[in-house]
Protein backbone atom coordinates (compact mmCIF):
# COMPACT_ATOMS: atom_id res chain seq x y z
CA UNK A 1 0.00 0.00 0.00
CA UNK A 2 1.42 3.39 -1.00
CA UNK A 3 1.98 5.79 1.90
CA UNK A 4 2.84 9.46 2.04
CA UNK A 5 5.55 10.51 4.51
CA UNK A 6 6.66 14.09 5.09
CA UNK A 7 10.31 14.56 6.04
CA UNK A 8 12.65 17.51 6.42
CA UNK A 9 16.18 17.51 5.06
CA UNK A 10 18.41 20.54 5.48
CA UNK A 11 15.47 22.84 6.14
CA UNK A 12 13.43 21.66 3.16
CA UNK A 13 10.26 19.61 3.45
CA UNK A 14 9.87 16.62 1.15
CA UNK A 15 6.90 14.34 0.62
CA UNK A 16 7.94 10.75 0.06
CA UNK A 17 5.45 8.36 -1.51
CA UNK A 18 6.01 4.65 -1.51
CA UNK A 19 5.66 1.40 0.32
CA UNK A 20 8.74 1.68 2.54
CA UNK A 21 8.45 1.51 6.31
CA UNK A 22 7.84 5.01 7.70
CA UNK A 23 10.46 4.58 10.42
CA UNK A 24 13.05 3.57 7.82
CA UNK A 25 12.24 6.58 5.63
CA UNK A 26 12.51 8.93 8.62
CA UNK A 27 15.85 7.40 9.68
CA UNK A 28 17.19 7.75 6.13
CA UNK A 29 16.04 11.37 5.91
CA UNK A 30 17.59 12.12 9.29
CA UNK A 31 20.85 10.49 8.20
CA UNK A 32 21.00 12.51 4.97
CA UNK A 33 20.15 15.69 6.90
CA UNK A 34 22.98 14.98 9.34
CA UNK A 35 25.43 14.28 6.53
CA UNK A 36 24.52 17.53 4.78
CA UNK A 37 24.81 19.55 8.00
CA UNK A 38 28.16 17.97 8.83
CA UNK A 39 29.51 18.72 5.36
CA UNK A 40 28.16 22.28 5.48
CA UNK A 41 30.12 22.96 8.70
CA UNK A 42 33.38 22.76 6.81
CA UNK A 43 32.31 25.01 3.95
CA UNK A 44 32.20 28.80 3.81
CA UNK A 45 29.19 29.15 1.54
CA UNK A 46 27.37 26.93 -0.91
CA UNK A 47 23.91 26.45 -2.31
CA UNK A 48 21.72 23.67 -0.92
CA UNK A 49 21.73 21.95 -4.31
CA UNK A 50 25.54 21.92 -4.49
CA UNK A 51 25.66 20.68 -0.91
CA UNK A 52 23.21 17.91 -1.80
CA UNK A 53 25.39 16.81 -4.73
CA UNK A 54 28.54 16.83 -2.55
CA UNK A 55 26.69 14.85 0.10
CA UNK A 56 25.55 12.34 -2.54
CA UNK A 57 29.14 11.98 -3.75
CA UNK A 58 30.38 11.41 -0.20
CA UNK A 59 27.69 8.79 0.44
CA UNK A 60 28.43 7.09 -2.90
CA UNK A 61 32.12 7.01 -1.97
CA UNK A 62 31.29 5.40 1.38
CA UNK A 63 29.06 2.85 -0.37
CA UNK A 64 31.74 1.97 -2.92
CA UNK A 65 34.36 1.61 -0.18
CA UNK A 66 32.09 -0.71 1.82
CA UNK A 67 31.39 -2.77 -1.29
CA UNK A 68 35.12 -3.01 -2.05
CA UNK A 69 35.83 -4.12 1.54
CA UNK A 70 32.97 -6.65 1.43
CA UNK A 71 34.27 -8.12 -1.83
CA UNK A 72 37.81 -8.24 -0.43
CA UNK A 73 36.51 -9.96 2.70
CA UNK A 74 34.69 -12.55 0.60
CA UNK A 75 37.84 -13.17 -1.43
CA UNK A 76 39.85 -13.59 1.80
CA UNK A 77 37.33 -16.08 3.18
CA UNK A 78 37.39 -18.01 -0.10
CA UNK A 79 41.21 -18.15 -0.03
CA UNK A 80 41.29 -19.30 3.60
CA UNK A 81 38.59 -21.90 2.97
CA UNK A 82 40.50 -23.31 0.00
CA UNK A 83 43.72 -23.40 2.00
CA UNK A 84 41.97 -25.15 4.89
CA UNK A 85 40.41 -27.72 2.55
CA UNK A 86 43.82 -28.42 0.98
CA UNK A 87 45.35 -28.80 4.43
CA UNK A 88 42.62 -31.23 5.48
CA UNK A 89 43.03 -33.22 2.29
CA UNK A 90 46.78 -33.49 2.94
CA UNK A 91 46.21 -34.77 6.48
CA UNK A 92 43.39 -37.24 5.82
CA UNK A 93 44.22 -40.41 3.90
CA UNK A 94 42.28 -40.62 0.64
CA UNK A 95 41.32 -44.24 1.45
CA UNK A 96 38.83 -42.91 4.02
CA UNK A 97 36.78 -41.39 1.23
CA UNK A 98 36.46 -44.54 -0.89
Amino acid sequence: MTKTIDVEIYGQRYTIRGEADEGDVRRLASFVDGQMRHLAEGMNTTTPSKLAVLTALNLAHQLFELERKRAQGEADVERRMKSLMESIEEQVPTSLFR
